[in-house]
């Protein structure tokens, strides 16, 4: 593992292969340890780089009071610039997936492709998805404080999977991977909650997301993320989406074989292979 001084912290990051590259950015509650299997699969071919957010893995926390996808953004920003990396693919799941979004349309001429993954878009707010976010999120940071946010993120799968079957997925991966992770403090646990529960208040100019987009989502998925990648389908004009067969809320680990795959495909679209390596 490396770091590199970042926007105010220390980012701890993985960086392998040569070739054009490609930034993985981690879902809320997890680290960069999520992508292992697109980085095996695609280091031999690519520059690949995979980092722990903010308030996640051996990032840990900051001082800051309050966080914002913007913030996160800022981050990649910094990241970027210090690994010197020429125009990537960024590849964000979940709450990677905003951050890869403001990111690609605040600069839209320093990606070359953009992969969004399980997530989702502003401004687009149902009734549903306003409890979510107004009342679910929030009140999670309660019961964290006494019983720590692997237990109250156990029973919030269980409640998923009797609403959606399969939408939680191999929950047992995610444990797997926690494993040998720090743990995250529930300071910082909420400072990341309340940055998901307000992104739809966040300005994503989506005319600027002229690149090439690739959206994937688990056949399991949550009914409002299905209508957000298909909200992405109709506004974005170069665009693909594929549903990650028996894929949840983590398709890149519910089925990495089908995930890595339409990645390597949407990268050689992106990345002709007569283009030269850059990194």
């Amino acid at each position: 593992m490396q770091t590199v001084r970042t926007n105010g912290i220390t980012t701890h990051y993985e960086r392998r292969g040569e070739g054009r590259p490609v930034v993985f950015i981690h879902g809320s509650i997890v680290d960069r340890s999520m992508w292992a299997a697109q980085l095996d699969a695609l280091a031999d071919d690519y520059t690949v780089v995979s980092y722990d957010l903010r308030g996640h893995g051996h990032t840990g926390g900051s001082a800051v009071d309050r966080y914002t996808i913007e913030l996160f953004a800022d981050d990649l920003a910094a990241l970027v610039d210090a690994l010197g990396l020429d125009r990537p693919v960024l590849c964000g799941l979940s709450m990677g997936g905003l951050i890869a979004q403001l990111y690609a349309a605040r600069h839209p001429d320093r990606v070359s492709g953009l992969v969004l993954a399980d997530t989702f878009t502003p401004p687009i707010l149902s009734r549903g998805e306003w409890l979510l976010r107004r009342v679910v999120l929030p009140f999670f940071t309660y019961p964290v404080r006494l019983v720590g946010y692997e237990r109250v993120e156990k029973v919030n799968v269980w409640v998923t999977e009797r609403l959606v079957a399969g939408a939680g997925g191999d929950y047992e991966t995610i444990e797997a991977l926690r494993e040998d992770a720090p743990v995250m403090s529930t300071s910082e646990f909420t400072k990341v909650m309340r940055a998901m529960a307000r992104f739809h208040e966040e300005s994503v100019d989506r005319s600027q997301l002229t690149m090439p987009v690739l959206v994937l989502y688990g056949e399991n998925e949550l009914p409002f993320v299905k209508r957000h990648a298909a909200a992405l389908a109709a506004a974005l004009p170069d665009v693909e989406v594929e549903e990650v067969p028996g894929g949840g809320h983590a398709s890149n680990l519910d089925n990495p074989a089908f995930f890595t795959d339409a990645l390597r495909e949407f990268l050689a679209r992106v990345y002709p292979a007569t283009a030269e390596p850059t990194s």
